[in-house]
């Protein structure tokens, strides 16, 4: 190890600890001026690094930044080699912290549900309308018209067009419908 100080020591210990290597939350006690002063020199010295906080995984912030991210603390390979860890272990950690991504797999709706029954309405050739829609489900038609922008279209990767016609109003269904 390098001349850390303990709450150094400490503060990559509890880093390494986690899968991610995230320094956040700091030990019990470290707080206010003390914590600022430790994590500074740690990013002077490349022990920490400022990263955007990942608020889909509830990360805890380091500190605001008026965005809608804020900043969080990772450990990075210096400062994880400093404590003593191997290239294999360092390595290990930051393929955890930055996973591959992979294709979300959507799963077929519920049978019965009301997700089931508009994508059984949707795929008629003659397609549903928000009312008729509404009144199978029991939805308002913001949210019919939320369900399908939102899970149908974003999350399940559906094709849904909506056309004008002639007598019933905005129509939705499936393109190959």
């Amino acid at each position: 190890m390098s001349n850390l100080t303990d709450t150094q020591i400490r503060v990559l210990e509890l880093a390494a600890a986690r899968a991610d290597a995230l320094a956040m939350p700091l030990p019990k006690g470290l707080h206010g001026a003390a914590a600022k002063k430790a994590v500074a020199r740690m990013v002077d010295h490349g022990f920490l690094e400022e990263v955007d906080a990942n608020a889909s995984r509830d990360e805890p912030l380091w500190r605001e930044t008026g965005d809608v991210h804020g900043k969080t603390l990772i450990a990075t390979e210096a400062g994880l080699a400093a404590i003593g860890l191997s290239p294999a272990e360092i390595r290990n950690r930051l393929d955890r912290r930055y996973p591959v991504a992979t294709e979300p797999t959507p799963s077929a709706p519920r049978a019965g549900s009301k997700q089931a029954r508009l994508i059984e309405m949707l795929s008629v050739p003659g397609g549903a309308t928000v009312a008729e829609i509404s009144e199978a489900t029991g939805w308002q038609p913001h949210t019919v018209r939320g369900t399908i922008s939102g899970t149908l279209c974003k999350k399940l990767g559906l094709d849904v067009i909506s056309e004008k016609t002639e007598g019933r109003g905005r129509v939705y269904r499936f393109s190959s419908s």
